[in-house]
C-alpha cells in the first residue's frame, strides 16, 4: 500500500479504534442516562453544587449526544473535543481537593479521560464508523 500500511494492520487499529470508542463513550452514555432518567434525583444533586438545571440539562444533552457521536462514528473529532474539554473542566471545578484521595483519583480520572478523547479527535473514528462509511460516499 502508498501509506506503508498493510491491510490487515489497518484491520486491526480499526477494530481498536471501534473497541476505544465504545469503551470511552460508555461511562457518558451510562451517566447522561442514569442522570435523565433520575431527573429529579440529579436536579437535587446539582443544586448542592450550585448548579442550575438549564446546566445540567445541557451536561445530560452533552453526554447522550457526544457519548452517541462517539460510539456510532459520527462527527467522532466534534464529540471527542467536546467531552476531552468537558472532562478538564469537571477535573478543574469539582475535583480539586487534593488531600482526599478519592478527590485526586476523580481529578486523574477525568483528565486521563480527556487525554484519551483527544487522542481520539486528533486520531478519527476509524474505518468502522459512520464518518468513514459518509466519506466513501462523498458526503
Amino acid at each position: 500500500m502508498a501509506d506503508g500500511k498493510s491491510s490487515i494492520g489497518t484491520g486491526v487499529i480499526d477494530i481498536a479504534l471501534l473497541i476505544g470508542r465504545l469503551l470511552l463513550a460508555w461511562i457518558f452514555l451510562h451517566e447522561g442516562v442514569s442522570l435523565a432518567l433520575n431527573f429529579s434525583g440529579a436536579v437535587e444533586m446539582a443544586a448542592q453544587f450550585g448548579l442550575s438545571v438549564p446546566l445540567l440539562v445541557a451536561t445530560i444533552a452533552l453526554q447522550i449526544g457526544a457519548g452517541l457521536s462517539i460510539a456510532t462514528g459520527l462527527f467522532t473529532r466534534i464529540g471527542a473535543s467536546a467531552l476531552g474539554l468537558f472532562c478538564v473542566a469537571t477535573a478543574t471545578l469539582f475535583h480539586t481537593n487534593f488531600s482526599d484521595q478519592n478527590e485526586l483519583l476523580h481529578f486523574e480520572k477525568d483528565l486521563a479521560i480527556a487525554g484519551g478523547m483527544f487522542v481520539l479527535a486528533a486520531a478519527g473514528a476509524g474505518a468502522l464508523s459512520i464518518d468513514s462509511w459518509l466519506r466513501a460516499r462523498g458526503l
